[in-house]
């Protein structure tokens, strides 16, 4: 039984990589302006810092990346009520066109 627990831990990890490296792929730097990588760049630390800083959330690990505005979490957590925490700090954040949630509760 615990092997088997395992077994999918691994392959839910695996789509979350694949999922990722799908969604990172895509961004192609040389076809943004200085300014919209700063953006990016802005948002997914602001995004990461009020995750951090938020006494329900700050337990979790949320991963966080940002492509033009979109903003991707992703992780493991233990409830839908931490889902819709950070979706609504996520969207809290002035810059954020939309919000793709990866995030899965185990």
């Amino acid at each position: 039984m615990k092997k088997m627990n395992i077994v999918i831990r691994c392959f839910v990890l695996l789509i979350l990589i694949a999922n990722f490296a799908a969604f990172a792929s895509t961004r192609t730097y040389a076809q943004e302006s200085p300014g919209e990588y700063v953006d990016d760049s802005l948002i997914t630390t602001k995004v990461k810092s009020l995750l951090a800083n938020d006494d329900f959330l700050k337990s979790f690990q949320i991963s966080v990346a940002t492509y033009k505005g979109v903003v991707q979490l992703s992780g493991f957590v233990d409830s839908q009520k931490v889902v819709d925490k950070a979706i609504e700090i996520t969207s809290s954040v002035k810059w954020v066109k939309s919000i793709k949630n990866n995030l899965i509760v185990k």
